[in-house]
């Protein structure tokens, strides 16, 4: 019986089977991009700031959104301060709301926020796997319909 040294073509091809497996999965997107007046606004909650804002509204941002309909504005505009911020320094509530406004100006609604805006930034902040992201994406598409 012949003996060979090592693991090295064992482990070569069990690694070019995961490197397979690896280049098959989807990848969530980075952030979500709202686009108000022509400027792209990146939008995605980190760890921080979802704590943040359970510990302000002493729930699940789930909790938040899918209760009782439509959400309050002020709640989505919080929801877009905390995702907002890690790209835009600075940005406070009244200059979200004035973004919303402008938004609004042309053609936004708050229905549109939360299936446009929200649920999407939601979706890229890890709250949903990538196959649940698309069903509710595809849900909220049907109802504007």
């Amino acid at each position: 019986m012949e003996y060979c040294e090592g693991l090295d073509a064992e482990i070569a091809e069990e690694s070019k089977e995961n490197d397979m497996e690896k280049k098959e999965k989807p990848r969530k997107r980075p952030y979500h991009i709202w686009e108000v007046k022509g400027q792209e606004h990146k939008l995605k909650l980190s760890t921080k700031m979802i704590g943040a804002l359970e510990k302000k509204y002493k729930t699940n941002i789930l909790n938040l959104v899918s209760e009782d309909g439509l959400p309050p504005l002020s709640v989505m505009l919080t929801i877009i301060q905390a995702a907002i911020i890690t790209w835009e320094h600075g940005m406070d509530y009244e200059k979200v709301r004035d973004l919303y406004d402008m938004w609004c100006n042309d053609g936004g609604n708050q229905i549109d926020l939360l299936a446009k805006v929200v649920m999407p930034t939601l979706v890229v902040s890890g709250f949903f796997t990538n196959t649940q992201g698309e069903a509710i994406m595809a849900e909220l598409e049907e109802e504007l319909i």
